[in-house]
């Protein structure tokens, strides 16, 4: 495996698993940068003014960034692993966007998206929303606050379109109601295992039971 896909609605914890992963196995990081977007703060105050600026500020950085950490998968280290997925751009937009301007929106991805490689393996890490809010509650980001749960469920139904339409793609639906990968080492590799001792046929493979 090249490149190894940690996906999941927001407060889910998929990057705090990439940091995991990582560190166990030295591979290289792909982290999205989020925290530095001038957009962001604004749009969860106005999401009518400012999400079209807000997509389209991430899609031309989650490009970039990709574009460099995955020119050369395998030069600097065996696994690369991220904590998003290039196509994130365009569930998010499906959500925050008019027509029009999702229409406009898509037209750009298109031209970008046929750029971007293919994961080896796109893991979904499923939580239900009340935890989700739980766990944006505990991390304490005041841009964060006033994400709603109505939100966070239309990102979760993007999410599991944008699966069931991927019949090209290996895809590991994990669901972690019952899991603490971050605070049981046990619940930790046992997510491990699923994603590095086992092979996957394409379409999707979801893990209901925990062990």
């Amino acid at each position: 495996m090249n490149y190894l896909v940690i996906e999941g609605n927001i407060g889910v914890g998929k990057s705090s698993l990439v940091k995991m992963l990582s560190a166990e196995m030295s591979s290289r990081t792909i982290f999205e940068q989020f925290e530095d977007n001038p957009f962001l703060p604004k749009f969860y105050e106005n999401p009518e003014r400012y999400s079209f600026p807000l997509e389209l500020s991430f899609l031309a950085d989650r490009y970039k960034q990709h574009k460099t950490a995955l020119s050369n998968l395998d030069m600097f280290a065996p696994l690369s692993i991220a904590d998003y997925y290039f196509p994130k751009s365009l569930i998010f937009a499906g959500v925050t966007l008019e027509k029009d301007e999702y229409t406009l929106y898509r037209q750009l991805f298109d031209i970008i998206y046929q750029q971007i490689p293919v994961p080896d393996l796109y893991v979904y890490i499923h939580s239900p929303v009340h935890r989700l809010l739980e766990n944006i509650e505990l991390r304490g980001r005041d841009y964060e606050k006033k994400i709603e749960g109505s939100y966070l469920k239309k990102i979760q139904d993007g999410y599991f379109e944008y699966m069931k339409s991927r019949t090209d793609m290996k895809i590991l639906i994990i669901d972690s109601e019952k899991i603490d990968f971050v605070n049981n080492e046990k619940d930790y590799v046992f997510i491990k295992n699923l994603i590095f001792n086992k092979e996957y046929e394409k379409g999707i493979t979801r893990i209901l039971e925990q062990y």
